[in-house]
């Protein structure tokens, strides 16, 4: 694999080749932008309409261009001259960017990128030297799309030419093949197939859980609170709605009030959660706190609201109501290395269980925006870094992606096609229990402040099991499996014999979840369909299994594994 800034230069000069290939074809096309994004990159036009099935061509015309071995220059050109270039070439959107550039950053000469001699434009860079640096077999454009200009809907929409590229044809390929699965493994479509949950537009943004989708959510919660119980956690309840003040003095109204929904009561105004902090805070002020109550784990798996815009929406992976496994654990100074190394090995145990063994971590560190002073703020980022260290744990720094109140360790997964997932997350707050006024009384009988740990195992619910549902493409492992057996019987003569099999299971361990299908169907259709609802076990009874005592067994990707 190249490294980052060769990967990033070969993208961007893709890009130019697309603007240059483009305009071939499309001679009225105006260039916007064409910046890189993961994977890839993508090129955006003005004034024209491009449709996917002309991409085969646009993207046989770059290689040809490619192939002429074209080298990429940089020049700088006084200011004037470049906005009078693009004012006479009418590319609109060109100019508007130099004039700002000009205005917001006082430049008087502007970076200019030649293309050998077909392509002049604004552009800071960077690009490879030469297209004969190109891999012209580990590049292809992947869709056309519809964005505004500058992502606001008062803006022209422009069309959006998007492609990847990679060093290697090998990793062109494994790209491929990934985003090939991954639509197979859609959780959208599989979340269909599987009648596990469902979106109408009477909710937008808002998750129908149907039965079989809750039993797989119960499953998935059965174990979190198996593992919460013996760590000691105690969980709690907030309200969903709580008054504006309160998110004034958390601090979440500087930065979340614009993803927030409001309601008046009795002329206050109240805010539904966007978090689950706050609240569990006021849980623990009630009272005067000790210091041998401390540690105090209050877990919440509650309800949040954001005002997400509908353009982000994204089945379970991006919604506006979710629910979150919060915990928020009370500690004295001294108990932060102890509990937080603990709250890493439960997420690790959980990750394991559920099926997650790629797991790297990361540091994120203050960000732009914060609470709290720069010295405390260095004292909690060195102390996590140490508990890291002591725990044995690689890591790598996430510069300036902290939370506001405080440094975080963020957990990624790697799912069953190789993309990482960020899901749990463990915050040092420092900064919380000073706004707040939150104390334990210490040894002494002195008012002493302590440091707020928050973290998720899962984080979203929902989003989690997104990734979930994709990570196994809906072949759930027995225990998470919403329906684990179905009893087929040859016929409707063998209805009882597969009731009392499903009795006798039942009998053996009253937790599984087990299904005797009745309806009036030949056994290859309920073979058919237990196969594409991926039901782990299909038991087959009929006259030669009644009189033996006996069930047929098929497992699901094995087949016929016999009697038993």
């Amino acid at each position: 694999m190249a490294k980052n800034t060769e990967i990033e230069n070969i993208r961007h000069s893709f890009a130019h080749l697309t603007n240059i290939a483009v305009r071939r074809f499309y001679p009225q096309a105006q260039p916007a932008i064409g910046p890189t994004i993961e994977n890839g990159f993508y090129q955006d036009f003005g004034n024209v309409t491009i449709p996917n099935e002309d991409l085969p061509k646009i993207e046989a015309e770059m290689r040809k261009i490619a192939g002429q071995n074209l080298a990429f220059k940089k020049e700088l050109w006084p200011a004037k001259k470049a906005v009078q270039f693009f004012e006479k070439e009418k590319q609109p959107y060109k100019v508007i960017l130099a004039k700002d550039l000009i205005r917001e950053k006082k430049l008087t000469k502007l970076g200019i990128q030649r293309t050998g001699d077909m392509l002049v434009d604004l552009c800071r860079g960077g690009h490879i030297k030469n297209t004969s640096e190109l891999s012209l077999d580990a590049f292809k454009l992947t869709h056309v799309a519809g964005a505004y200009w500058r992502g606001s809907e008062k803006n022209p929409m422009l069309t959006r030419v998007y492609g990847v590229a990679f060093a290697t044809k090998k990793e062109l390929d494994q790209y491929l093949w990934q985003q090939a699965e991954a639509k197979k493994r859609d959780h959208k479509k599989l979340g269909q197939e599987l009648d596990l949950f469902s979106f109408h537009e009477e909710g937008p943004g808002f998750v129908f859980w149907h039965p079989k989708g809750m039993l797989l959510r119960q499953a998935l919660m059965s174990l979190h609170q198996e593992l919460h119980k013996k760590a000691g956690y105690q969980e709690v309840s907030t309200p969903m709605l709580l008054s504006e003040d309160l998110w004034k003095r958390s601090g979440h109204w500087d930065h979340y009030k614009d993803n927030m929904y409001f309601t008046k009561i009795d002329d206050r105004v109240f805010a539904i959660k966007p978090m689950n902090c706050p609240g569990t805070i006021l849980i623990y002020k009630v009272r005067p706190r000790s210091y041998k109550e401390l540690p105090l784990k209050f877990a919440e798996a509650g309800e949040v609201h954001r005002h997400e815009p509908s353009g982000t929406l994204n089945g379970l992976f991006r919604v506006r109501a979710f629910r979150q496994d919060d915990t928020h654990i009370f500690v004295r100074p001294d108990q932060v290395e102890q509990e937080v190394a603990g709250v890493i090995r439960l997420i690790l145990e959980f990750y394991q269980i559920i099926g997650f063994q790629d797991v790297h971590v990361e540091l994120s560190t203050r960000p732009q925006k914060y609470i709290g002073s720069l010295a405390v703020w260095r004292k909690a980022e060195n102390t996590l870094k140490k508990i890291l260290v002591d725990s044995h744990i690689d890591y790598k720094i996430n510069k300036g992606d902290g939370a506001f109140y405080g440094p975080k360790i963020d957990f990624h997964i790697k799912d069953s096609l190789g993309r990482s997932w960020q899901l749990g997350t463990i915050q040092l707050d420092f900064a919380m229990p000073e706004r707040f006024d939150v104390t334990y009384v210490d040894k002494d009988g002195k008012q002493k402040r302590p440091i707020i740990i928050h973290r998720t195992v899962i984080g979203s619910i929902q989003r989690f099991m997104g990734v979930l549902i994709e990570h196994y493409g809906g072949a759930f492992p027995l225990w998470l499996a919403p329906e684990q057996i179905w009893v087929l019987p040859l016929s409707d003569t063998f209805i009882p014999f597969a009731r009392k099999i499903k009795d006798e299971l039942l009998k053996k361990d009253g937790s599984l979840r087990v299904q005797v299908k009745e309806e009036s169907e030949t056994l290859g259709k309920k073979i058919r369909e237990g196969e594409m609802q991926k039901i782990p076990y299909l038991l087959i009874v009929g006259a030669k299994e009644e009189q033996q005592g006996t069930v047929s067994v098929r497992e699901r990707q094995k087949g016929d594994i016999g009697q038993t």
